[in-house]
């Protein structure tokens, strides 16, 4: 993998806590600081669209997403993305034949001391060096077909549909 281009788009990987009075907000992306940690040496691209909680998204945003991906030049995208709406996002990008794209966010966010944000990255990383060319979902430690992937609310993860 020669360039990745990362592109956020908000969810509770980025969201911060900033007292006990109020609530959660998206914040700035952390992808950026959770790679250089990991001290990853390809080329990564990052572009903010939005910083939207996914329950609160859009077709105008799933539009701005899909934008971004077709003037892309890069093979290997990830999105960072809000595990609510991600499915659906993820059923707008499918006309991209010749890129792989995954997408991937956190369950708690990053800014938590335990949470799945690194671990779902870097499995989307890893993923994209393997994957054919298509639409992918990073998530609870697996990599799914888009096609084939629910988030289950009750247990709070991604699993197989059936």
């Amino acid at each position: 993998m020669n360039k990745l281009v990362i592109l956020t788009t908000g969810g509770t990987i980025d969201k911060v806590y900033f007292d006990a009075a109020s609530e959660f907000q998206v914040g700035a992306p952390v992808i950026e600081a959770l790679l250089a940690k990991m001290n990853v040496d390809f080329d990564v691209s990052l572009n903010q669209l939005m910083r939207v909680d996914s329950l609160d998204m859009t077709d105008r945003h799933r539009e701005l997403i899909h934008r971004a991906v077709e003037e892309s030049d890069a093979e290997h995208i990830i999105i960072t993305h809000g595990t609510d709406g991600m499915v659906e996002t993820a059923n707008w990008l499918k006309n991209f034949d010749e890129k792989k794209i995954i997408l991937t966010g956190a369950l708690q966010p990053a800014a938590f001391a335990e949470n799945d944000a690194v671990f779902n990255i870097g499995c989307a990383i890893g993923a994209l060096q393997i994957v054919d060319s298509g639409v992918y979902i990073a998530m609870n430690g697996r990599i799914f077909d888009s096609n084939k992937v629910v988030k289950n609310r009750f247990k709070n993860r991604f699993e197989l549909t059936l």
